[in-house]
């Protein structure tokens, strides 16, 4: 109990590096391997339907552990506003990144997840009134050229179903800098509550919407994932979205809790190891491996993301 009112029941008050670190890579860690099982599950479920699920047992988990923690004074947020846009942000994100779930390796979806750091510096200038140099930019040509190499847009199998995941990159870059300008300091408990109650808001809807306005079933055949409201409910589903649930929350946790300990600067390049895991889940449950163009594809966003971080710390320090 003691473990756990030093990671939840207060914010941060100093920078710790390598806490962070550790944070972080167990966070990107369990969370690439609830997107494996995501893909693994979609044929038996829906998006809503998952969405709905997770974010009720999200909830439950969360308010357990705010009883553990210290009451549920923690499940309240310093300024509700950020804090639920950057759950609105999550939101959209999730919906971009699952819906092509069932159509795309775990290494495509990865890769263009991991585009967010080009946004990033992207929305650097207009929102948080950063300059945007010389280094930026070529970070953000070389990151798209990785792209690039990676949806293979001049192939004759793309499909724009592949920047699905991109669209979700970059509203993954906005709750990134939602929640390092406005949310530093708040509990990472009420940081994931309203991302489960956006979640569960918007999964209900879904459901509802597709329920009583049903699409046509060309669509439903082509796009299963997304176009079912609420398929039959198997134990088998049900227990696979728990324990998605509880990967969900706990990665979620380490990764709100690392961005709050440490300078993103810092954290930017260990977050990539994603991208790894991602990759070894892949093989691991699909046995299926990244050809060498999104290998090197990866590669680059990678070394893009690293540089965009190495000229973050030299302009701080500086």
């Amino acid at each position: 109990m003691t473990r756990q009112r030093l990671l939840f029941s207060h914010s941060p008050t100093c920078d710790r590096p390598f806490l962070a670190m550790v944070l972080l890579l167990f966070g990107v860690f369990v969370l690439a391997l609830q997107d494996a099982t995501v893909k693994l599950i979609a044929p038996e479920t829906s998006f809503w339907q998952f969405q709905t699920l997770r974010a009720v047992g999200n909830a439950l988990l969360i308010i357990t552990l705010a009883m553990m923690s210290g009451g549920f004074s923690l499940l309240v947020p310093k300024n509700w506003r950020p804090v639920y846009l950057r759950g609105v942000m999550l939101s959209i994100c999730m919906f971009c990144f699952f819906s092509g779930a069932p159509f795309l390796t775990i290494a495509q979806m990865a890769a263009g997840l991991y585009t967010y750091p080009l946004f990033v510096s992207l929305l650097a200038g207009p929102v948080l009134g950063e300059t945007v140099g010389p280094w930026r930019i070529a970070a953000l040509v070389i990151g798209a050229v990785g792209a690039g190499l990676i949806l293979d847009p001049s192939s004759a199998e793309f499909s724009l179903i592949q920047l699905l995941p991109v669209a979700a990159g970059f509203f993954y870059a906005c709750n990134i800098i939602i929640l390092r300008r406005d949310c530093r300091h708040e509990n990472p408990l009420s940081l994931t509550l309203a991302v489960a109650v956006l979640f569960f808001v918007t999964g209900l809807v879904g459901v509802i919407l597709l329920s009583l306005m049903p699409p046509p079933q060309d669509i439903i055949a082509a796009m299963p994932f997304v176009a079912h409201g609420w398929p039959e409910l198997t134990l088998a589903v049900l227990g696979f979205v728990l324990f998605c649930s509880l990967l969900n929350l706990s990665g979620n946790i380490c990764v709100a809790r690392a961005y709050q300990t440490a300078d993103s600067s810092w954290l930017a390049p260990i977050d990539f190891s994603y991208l790894l895991f991602a990759t070894i889940w892949g093989r691991v449950i699909f046995d299926v491996w990244p050809p060498q163009k999104s290998l090197l594809g990866m590669g680059l966003i990678v070394f893009a993301g690293m540089v965009t971080a190495w000229r973050e710390q030299r302009r701080k320090i500086a």
